[in-house]
Protein backbone atom coordinates (compact mmCIF):
# COMPACT_ATOMS: atom_id res chain seq x y z
CA UNK A 1 0.00 0.00 0.00
CA UNK A 2 1.41 3.25 -0.71
CA UNK A 3 1.53 6.13 2.22
CA UNK A 4 3.00 9.62 2.07
CA UNK A 5 4.96 11.77 3.85
CA UNK A 6 4.22 15.78 3.91
CA UNK A 7 5.13 18.88 4.97
CA UNK A 8 3.45 19.45 8.82
CA UNK A 9 -0.39 21.09 8.27
CA UNK A 10 -1.67 23.66 10.70
CA UNK A 11 -5.18 24.74 11.44
CA UNK A 12 -4.95 28.78 11.55
CA UNK A 13 -8.14 28.35 14.45
CA UNK A 14 -8.75 27.68 17.83
CA UNK A 15 -12.60 26.72 17.36
CA UNK A 16 -13.57 23.08 18.59
CA UNK A 17 -15.80 22.82 15.46
CA UNK A 18 -13.06 23.17 12.79
CA UNK A 19 -10.44 21.30 14.81
CA UNK A 20 -13.74 18.33 14.79
CA UNK A 21 -13.42 18.48 11.26
CA UNK A 22 -10.05 18.28 10.45
CA UNK A 23 -9.66 15.50 12.68
CA UNK A 24 -12.34 12.94 10.08
CA UNK A 25 -9.67 13.88 7.82
CA UNK A 26 -6.33 13.51 9.97
CA UNK A 27 -4.87 13.83 13.13
CA UNK A 28 -1.64 15.05 11.87
CA UNK A 29 -1.99 18.54 12.34
CA UNK A 30 -1.79 21.63 15.14
CA UNK A 31 -4.04 24.34 15.73
CA UNK A 32 -2.37 27.60 15.85
CA UNK A 33 -4.17 30.73 17.23
CA UNK A 34 -3.54 33.51 14.57
CA UNK A 35 -3.29 37.00 16.04
CA UNK A 36 -5.60 38.71 13.63
CA UNK A 37 -8.07 41.57 14.19
CA UNK A 38 -11.44 40.10 13.07
CA UNK A 39 -13.29 43.73 12.82
CA UNK A 40 -15.30 44.12 9.76
CA UNK A 41 -13.95 47.17 7.51
CA UNK A 42 -16.38 49.73 6.58
CA UNK A 43 -18.23 48.96 3.96
CA UNK A 44 -16.75 45.37 3.49
CA UNK A 45 -18.84 42.90 1.35
CA UNK A 46 -19.63 39.87 3.61
CA UNK A 47 -17.53 37.52 0.58
CA UNK A 48 -14.77 40.43 1.09
CA UNK A 49 -14.49 40.28 4.93
CA UNK A 50 -14.60 35.75 5.30
CA UNK A 51 -12.06 35.85 2.02
CA UNK A 52 -9.69 38.65 3.53
CA UNK A 53 -10.33 37.57 7.00
CA UNK A 54 -9.20 33.64 5.73
CA UNK A 55 -6.34 34.78 4.06
CA UNK A 56 -5.29 36.96 7.07
CA UNK A 57 -5.50 34.29 10.06
CA UNK A 58 -3.42 31.88 7.63
CA UNK A 59 -0.50 34.15 6.81
CA UNK A 60 -0.40 35.24 10.53
CA UNK A 61 0.19 31.57 11.46
CA UNK A 62 2.27 30.88 8.18
CA UNK A 63 4.83 34.22 8.99
CA UNK A 64 5.98 32.29 11.94
CA UNK A 65 6.79 28.98 10.30
CA UNK A 66 9.74 27.75 7.98
CA UNK A 67 7.34 24.92 6.49
CA UNK A 68 4.01 23.64 6.28
CA UNK A 69 0.86 24.19 5.01
CA UNK A 70 -1.73 26.21 6.25
CA UNK A 71 -5.22 26.11 6.67
CA UNK A 72 -6.98 29.66 7.38
CA UNK A 73 -11.46 30.01 7.43
CA UNK A 74 -13.81 32.51 8.08
CA UNK A 75 -17.13 32.22 8.27
CA UNK A 76 -20.66 35.23 8.63
CA UNK A 77 -24.01 34.30 8.12
CA UNK A 78 -26.02 36.95 6.06
CA UNK A 79 -29.58 37.52 6.11
CA UNK A 80 -31.53 39.64 4.11
CA UNK A 81 -28.01 41.67 3.14
CA UNK A 82 -27.13 41.72 6.97
CA UNK A 83 -23.79 40.14 8.34
CA UNK A 84 -25.02 38.21 11.55
CA UNK A 85 -22.66 37.84 14.29
CA UNK A 86 -22.67 34.87 17.08
CA UNK A 87 -25.73 35.44 19.37
CA UNK A 88 -23.71 35.01 22.69
CA UNK A 89 -27.18 35.43 24.57
CA UNK A 90 -30.34 32.78 25.12
CA UNK A 91 -32.47 36.09 24.47
CA UNK A 92 -30.54 36.84 21.27
CA UNK A 93 -30.12 33.48 20.07
CA UNK A 94 -33.85 33.07 20.36
CA UNK A 95 -34.36 36.54 18.33
CA UNK A 96 -32.24 35.48 16.02
CA UNK A 97 -34.58 32.43 15.47
CA UNK A 98 -37.47 34.24 15.21
CA UNK A 99 -36.38 36.32 12.92
CA UNK A 100 -35.08 33.38 10.04
CA UNK A 101 -38.56 31.38 10.57
CA UNK A 102 -40.10 30.46 7.29
CA UNK A 103 -36.82 32.27 5.55
CA UNK A 104 -33.35 31.62 4.08
CA UNK A 105 -29.99 32.47 5.52
CA UNK A 106 -26.92 32.01 3.25
CA UNK A 107 -23.97 31.08 5.00
CA UNK A 108 -20.43 32.14 3.32
CA UNK A 109 -17.19 30.83 4.28
CA UNK A 110 -13.71 31.41 3.31
CA UNK A 111 -10.81 29.16 3.04
CA UNK A 112 -7.16 29.53 2.47
CA UNK A 113 -4.37 27.45 2.42
CA UNK A 114 -0.88 29.21 2.21
CA UNK A 115 2.15 26.95 2.17
CA UNK A 116 4.85 28.30 4.43
CA UNK A 117 7.85 27.88 2.35
CA UNK A 118 6.83 28.44 -1.32
CA UNK A 119 4.22 31.51 -0.37
CA UNK A 120 1.90 29.86 -2.29
CA UNK A 121 -1.59 30.78 -1.44
CA UNK A 122 -5.19 29.08 -2.50
CA UNK A 123 -8.32 31.05 -1.93
CA UNK A 124 -12.25 29.76 -2.00
CA UNK A 125 -15.54 31.11 -0.82
CA UNK A 126 -18.19 28.42 0.24
CA UNK A 127 -21.73 29.37 0.56
CA UNK A 128 -24.19 27.38 1.58
CA UNK A 129 -28.07 28.08 2.04
CA UNK A 130 -30.20 26.87 5.27
CA UNK A 131 -34.01 27.17 4.96
CA UNK A 132 -35.69 27.69 8.08
CA UNK A 133 -39.15 25.99 8.19
CA UNK A 134 -42.24 28.00 10.57
CA UNK A 135 -41.20 27.77 14.23
CA UNK A 136 -43.03 28.32 17.10
CA UNK A 137 -41.79 30.05 19.98
CA UNK A 138 -42.07 26.45 22.07
CA UNK A 139 -39.74 25.51 19.31
CA UNK A 140 -37.30 28.03 19.60
CA UNK A 141 -37.20 28.01 23.31
CA UNK A 142 -36.95 24.73 24.18
CA UNK A 143 -33.77 24.61 20.81
CA UNK A 144 -32.11 27.24 22.48
CA UNK A 145 -32.73 25.67 26.21
CA UNK A 146 -31.66 22.43 24.77
CA UNK A 147 -28.12 23.12 22.75
CA UNK A 148 -27.33 26.23 23.61
CA UNK A 149 -25.92 27.45 20.61
CA UNK A 150 -24.41 30.74 21.69
CA UNK A 151 -21.04 30.51 19.82
CA UNK A 152 -22.70 30.14 16.65
CA UNK A 153 -23.48 32.29 13.72
CA UNK A 154 -27.27 31.57 13.33
CA UNK A 155 -28.09 30.37 16.55
CA UNK A 156 -28.28 26.66 15.55
CA UNK A 157 -25.65 23.49 15.32
CA UNK A 158 -26.46 21.93 12.43
CA UNK A 159 -24.43 18.94 13.24
CA UNK A 160 -27.05 18.27 15.82
CA UNK A 161 -30.46 18.80 16.94
CA UNK A 162 -30.37 22.53 14.53
CA UNK A 163 -31.23 19.93 11.89
CA UNK A 164 -34.85 19.88 13.15
CA UNK A 165 -35.19 23.84 12.38
CA UNK A 166 -35.01 23.39 9.04
CA UNK A 167 -37.00 22.53 5.65
CA UNK A 168 -33.92 21.68 3.47
CA UNK A 169 -30.05 23.02 2.81
CA UNK A 170 -28.20 23.84 -0.42
CA UNK A 171 -24.79 23.56 -1.22
CA UNK A 172 -21.62 21.41 -2.15
CA UNK A 173 -20.74 20.82 1.41
CA UNK A 174 -22.41 20.04 4.25
CA UNK A 175 -19.20 20.74 6.19
CA UNK A 176 -19.09 24.18 5.04
CA UNK A 177 -22.22 25.12 7.75
CA UNK A 178 -19.99 23.96 10.20
CA UNK A 179 -16.99 26.23 9.69
CA UNK A 180 -14.86 24.24 6.98
CA UNK A 181 -15.65 23.26 3.54
CA UNK A 182 -13.69 19.70 3.51
CA UNK A 183 -14.27 19.18 -0.34
CA UNK A 184 -12.60 22.58 -1.51
CA UNK A 185 -10.03 21.73 1.16
CA UNK A 186 -8.85 18.40 0.26
CA UNK A 187 -8.40 19.58 -3.36
CA UNK A 188 -6.40 22.29 -2.44
CA UNK A 189 -4.20 20.27 -0.35
CA UNK A 190 -3.62 17.51 -3.48
CA UNK A 191 -2.87 20.60 -5.02
CA UNK A 192 0.32 20.74 -3.04
CA UNK A 193 0.91 17.50 -3.38
CA UNK A 194 -0.72 16.11 -0.49
CA UNK A 195 -3.59 13.42 -0.57
CA UNK A 196 -5.23 12.67 2.76
CA UNK A 197 -5.85 9.12 1.29
CA UNK A 198 -2.64 8.14 0.99
CA UNK A 199 -1.48 9.31 4.65
CA UNK A 200 -0.33 7.28 7.39
CA UNK A 201 -2.67 7.66 10.14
Amino acid sequence: MTTQQHPPLYLASTSVYRRALLQKLTTQFNCVKPEVDESPLPYETAEALVNRLALAKAKAVAATLSAGLVIGSDQVAVFQGEILGKPHTIANAEAQLRRFSGQAVTFLTGLAVVNAATGKVQQAIEPFVVYFRELSEAEISHYVAREQPLDCAGSFKSEGLGIALFDKLQGDDPNSLIGLPLIRLLAMLRDEGLNLLLQNQ
